[in-house]
């Protein structure tokens, strides 16, 4: 009984020790996993297609370039990188530019994905109900019956 008690304890033992040797590797992806799941998921590529196409990628290259700016001052890297064996060494500026690029690349292809109908099960955007404006009740109203917008006082 004892030898049970033992291995039991050892196998929780290990299992913690396997959980928390996991998270340590999943917690650092976390925020590039939200940010591919957000670009997929939440967001219609159709009507941000559109969008972009009518002049709106203007706005996307002026946002990513704000953010290497602001990347770039805040938290300034080493710019050293071991690049399929050999040692790259790049300027601060240059180094959040790609990174920027990259995850404007993640951006682009996870709206590809949803585009083709990869994710279709998932994203379904239901257009908006638009209300059509009706000045029906107001037809029999004269801009002089009432107050200065044109409605009636006589409610």
């Amino acid at each position: 009984m004892e030898l049970l008690l033992k291995a039991i304890t050892e196998f929780g033992s290990s299992l913690w020790d396997l959980t928390v040797a996991l998270l340590a590797v999943l917690v650092p992806w976390t925020p590039l996993a939200a940010w591919i799941v957000f670009w997929l998921f939440a967001v219609n590529w159709v009507k941000l297609r559109e969008t972009l196409a009518k002049g709106g990628w203007v706005g996307l290259v002026l946002v990513g370039a704000i953010m290497v700016l602001v990347w770039g001052n805040i938290a300034p890297g080493s710019g050293s990188f071991n690049f399929f064996g050999r040692h790259l060494q790049v300027g601060n500026f240059v180094e959040k530019t790609v990174y920027v690029s990259g995850l404007f690349v993640m951006m682009l292809l996870a709206g590809a994905l949803q585009l083709s109908g990869f994710c279709a099960g998932c994203c379904q955007f239901d257009e908006p109900v638009k209300i059509a404006e009706t000045h029906d009740h107001d037809a029999g109203h004269g801009a002089g019956h009432g107050d200065s917008d044109g409605h009636g006082a006589h409610h």
